[in-house]
């Protein structure tokens, strides 16, 4: 029987002073153990969802379970809840608050009172697993956007949270370092963290998900396995998202000669998104 980490059932909110609402009776279940993406347009509601299913914004109306029991929104409940979903955003400035790297990353484990030993051995471990042990004295606004986007997830991984939801986690970056992300949430994903991204890239989507899910105007409209949602082509150009060019190659009807330039696409596309 499948479990479900964050579940929304109709859930409603209006960012303040706003006349529209983000979220419109958003009903989604987070599959536990599995990648999930979340596409849809900008403006569609998937930060929102993001910063929802994080306690950091309350619903105006429905509710939200982590793991089958609804979001208490008392301060001790939500910084034990935080330490279980990670969320990292779209800018890594807006996730760095210390001076240097190995900073930042024991921030979390300092506000959770951990002992000075333990924070020692969890942040040396995070340093090397993340490839950041030569960067650790380096102050964080010296980074590479690359480098930053790795300390920002670090950050969470520290924490050792059971999902990790992701916000245009590639947004900005170049193919190498795209490819070296996808390394790492690869690594983190067998460890048994369920991850949630939110992306434009729908080529990645076809690839890496286990499980999709549409966006528009605050509310589901769309999920399933990656090759069955995007058979669904009149919706998603509806939507004007459209389907991915690595589902047209492997799922399109070609001559011959189109076939054989198609599977030279295949290949270079996969050696970019694996």
């Amino acid at each position: 029987m499948q479990e479900f980490l964050i579940e929304f059932d109709q859930v409603y909110y209006t960012y303040p002073g706003s006349q529209q609402s983000a979220l419109n009776g958003l009903t989604i279940k987070i599959p536990s153990g599995q990648k999930c993406a979340l596409i849809g347009q900008n403006g569609c509601g998937k930060t929102t969802l993001f910063l929802l299913a994080n306690g950091l914004y309350k619903p105006d109306s429905g509710t939200i379970r982590w793991r089958s029991e609804p979001l208490r929104y008392t301060r001790n409940y939500l910084s034990k809840l935080r330490q279980k979903v990670g969320l990292i955003f779209q800018d890594p400035e807006q996730q760095l608050v210390a001076s240097t790297v190995e900073e930042d990353i024991s921030y979390g484990l300092c506000n959770l009172g951990l002992p000075a030993a333990e924070i020692k051995i969890r942040v040396e471990q995070a340093l090397v697993e993340f490839e950041l042990l030569s960067l650790a004295q380096r102050p964080v606004h010296h980074l590479s956007l690359g480098q930053k986007k790795r300390v920002s997830i670090a950050d969470m991984m520290v924490l050792e949270p059971e999902l990790l939801m992701l916000d245009e986690p590639t947004a900005y970056l170049d193919i190498k370092q795209t490819r070296n992300l996808m390394a790492i949430l690869k690594k983190i994903h067998s460890h048994g963290t369920t991850l949630l991204m939110a992306t434009h890239d729908l080529n990645l989507v076809y690839k890496w998900a286990d499980w999709v899910f549409v966006m528009d105007r605050g509310k589901i409209v769309l999920e399933g396995k990656p090759q069955d949602v995007f058979t669904e082509r009149k919706i998603l150009e509806e939507l004007e998202l459209g389907v991915p060019l690595m589902y047209e190659i492997f799922c399109g009807n070609f001559s011959s000669e189109e076939k054989a330039v198609a599977q030279r696409l295949q290949k270079r596309m996969l050696e970019l998104y694996l």
